[in-house]
């Protein structure tokens, strides 16, 4: 009897499985990392959990802005590539709304700050979220029967438009945001303070994603949604409205640009015109490495992406440091792709990729 070149025969006829040439690479990767941060933990542990938190926060950050990307390519296929930018812009409308209209600072009342910091929120959310529809209606939708590169190419040129708007608006330097939250400690663990403004990103972010399910799953719109994203042709036989529903997909999409803006400023106290940019390609990479139009898987790989940065440039022991972090992120990406393109959680996108 012959053996199998990736398969070996026992005697009773069973084939035994075998780990292939790129699982097995994948499996030393993750098992080389998993080792490393054991030793880190083991050196400093009280530093491990400091970076450990951190990294959950700003993951928390990174998936609201995955969540709209995974939202988008989910039903177009489309990169929207000025997600990002308009991130950038929700930061820029909060700054001038909760700083310059309220007269939020470094010490606020709490009469004073949560009205105002929910009025801040709504309008993050309603600027972004009509400037994202008003994109989607004069960009993408005149070129939706077009070549593929057509629309990532106005996408791209979207994102310019809307990072010079930052640019005049914000100009070249940062720009600092005062301290609106306590910066007190809620919780210590490992020595390690978790304060207020940190759990603000946690308490907004996944009652947002929760809600994000429900829609998605449950109603009549997020039915339309998915039938849109499963066959356009077919969705529309079926009397459903494709143009609306496309519009209130990126309506949605751009209220959680608006809110990730808003915990963004809060969470960095420091916002830029090209912040939009590059925090945008990291939450697309953290939605693909999820598992592109899966919605927890988004926020499970911006959580990770997050924790990747954070322990790149803050642990102590054989870390690279943050002048590698964006190639780690992106060579992350190419992985993903190469080798697992429906993500960690196997949400496989309309052409099954």
């Amino acid at each position: 009897m012959t053996e199998d070149a990736t398969t070996q025969v026992a005697p009773t006829g069973r084939r035994r499985p075998s780990i292939g040439i790129a699982p097995g690479i994948g499996l030393l990767l993750v098992g080389v990392v998993l080792a490393w941060l054991m030793v880190n933990l083991v050196k400093t542990p009280s530093g491990f959990f400091s970076i450990f938190l951190d990294g959950l926060t700003l993951g928390l950050v990174y998936g609201l802005v995955a969540l709209g990307y995974s939202l988008v390519y989910g039903i177009l296929e489309l990169i929207n590539f000025a997600h990002g930018d308009i991130f950038m812009l929700g930061s820029w409308i909060s700054l001038s709304v909760m700083v310059h209209r309220f007269g939020l600072g470094n010490s606020n009342s709490v009469g004073k700050l949560i009205p105002a910091l929910l009025v801040t929120m709504l309008a993050a959310m309603l600027f972004c979220a009509l400037l994202n529809t008003f994109t989607e209606r004069i960009a993408y939708r005149p070129l939706r029967n077009a070549p593929r590169l057509a629309p990532l190419i106005t996408a791209i040129g979207m994102s310019f438009i809307f990072q010079n708007v930052g640019l005049n608006r914000l100009g070249p330097a940062p720009v600092s945001v005062p301290n609106i939250l306590s910066h007190n400690a809620v919780f210590t663990i490992g020595g390690h303070e978790y304060r207020w403004y940190q759990l603000m990103v946690g308490l907004t972010t996944l009652p947002v994603l929760t809600l994000l399910v429900y829609l998605v799953q449950k109603t009549k719109q997020g039915k339309a949604m998915r039938a849109v994203a499963q066959d356009q042709d077919a969705a529309a036989m079926m009397g459903i409205n494709v143009n609306r529903t496309i519009s209130f997909t990126f309506f949605i999409a751009g209220s959680l640009a608006g809110v990730a803006g808003l915990l963004y400023a809060i969470y960095t106290t420091n916002i830029q015109f090209d912040q939009g940019f590059t925090l945008g390609l990291i939450a697309f990479t953290a939605a693909v490495l999820g598992g592109i139009g899966n919605l927890p898987g988004a926020v499970l790989g911006a959580i990770l992406i997050g924790l990747i940065q954070q322990f790149n440039e803050g642990l102590s022991w054989a870390a690279p440091g943050s002048d590698w972090t964006q190639s780690i992120v992106f060579s992350i990406l190419i992985l993903i792709l190469v080798f697992r393109p429906e993500g960690l959680l196997g949400e496989r996108t309309p052409e099954g990729g």
